[in-house]
């Protein structure tokens, strides 16, 4: 065997040793990831009265449970559907009007250039130094003071001023590359900073807009904390306090809860899977496409 086929082969071994230890560590990630989701679809479709057995497969599997969270036939689930739609209902006005705060704070930041824009852009992160949970009191107390308790408005306000600050940031570190001579080019045609921004603003920075607003909504679709701490009454809960619930007894219905769960998670996958591809195209290419 010649030196140059001795290279070829050992370069062809390493290669495939070093693919070998990539593919038994993406391997166990996914099997300890897909683990938990494993044991909550084998719970969903197993017998209340045998959820606490703790097999890998059911004996009798079914699908009782399911028809049970549909028709409301718990007790912890006599809102389900009331409480599923205001989850969608917070959820779409947190990404709405994050959406729309953030587009325009980025532009008026990186192409209107106001002053003290990025002073202000970059200050809004510090807000994120103080863990959620510490401002629990004093976002309740303004609340209270206002009146706004126990209504949606002061779940999705409250929502919007987690996810805003994050949105701006990104938003603008995404219009920083877009080049500034496709202002002057809409402006010499006579374009206002209205149509600037209506008309080649945002339909370039179109992905970052569907990353944020998967953000925005998916921080209010899965919010417990402050769902459960500004609205007491039942009937204006979101899915994530009525799942709480469950954990009230000390003989929980599991199998309803992973139900409940699985069924929960399956608009947000939905989402994402919908939309993956406009998350990872680049505002280089998009800028260039006619």
């Amino acid at each position: 065997m010649s030196a140059q086929a001795a290279g070829i082969r050992q370069n062809w071994l390493v290669r495939t040793w070093v693919e070998s230890r990539l593919v038994l560590v993406g391997l166990v990630l996914a099997f300890w990831t897909l683990l938990p989701l494993y044991h909550m679809a084998v719970l969903s479709i197993t017998p209340v009265r045998d959820a606490v057995q703790g097999r890998l497969w059911p004996e009798n599997p079914t699908l009782d449970n399911y028809r049970t969270v549909f028709r409301g036939g718990h007790f912890f689930l006599a809102n389900f559907w009331l409480q599923l739609w205001n989850s969608v209902l917070v959820a779409l006005a947190v990404m709405l009007l994050t959406l729309l705060i953030a587009t325009a704070a980025s532009f008026a930041i990186g192409r209107l250039k106001f002053r003290y824009g990025h002073f202000v852009a970059n200050t809004a992160l510090f807000t994120y130094l103080i863990p959620a949970a510490f401002l629990a009191v004093p976002l309740y107390k303004t609340m209270s003071v206002y009146d706004m308790t126990n209504s949606r408005l002061a779940l999705i306000l409250t929502m919007v001023s987690f996810a805003t600050p994050y949105a701006i940031w990104v938003l603008r570190q995404y219009a920083d590359n877009i080049p500034h001579e496709l202002d002057e080019a809409a402006k010499v045609d006579g374009a206002t900073p209205l149509q600037i921004f209506v008309r080649v603003y945002i339909p370039l920075i179109t992905p970052a807009l569907v990353a944020i607003g998967t953000y925005a909504l998916l921080l209010a679709w899965n919010e417990y904390l402050y769902a459960f701490l500004l609205i007491s009454s039942e009937s204006l809960h979101t899915l994530p306090v009525a799942l709480g619930y469950f954990l009230s007894s000390d003989d929980s219905p599991w199998a309803l809860l992973m139900a409940t769960a699985i069924i929960y998670s399956l608009p947000p996958a939905a989402l994402y899977y919908s939309v993956r591809r406009y998350m990872v195209t680049g505002l280089t290419s998009g800028s260039v496409k006619t």
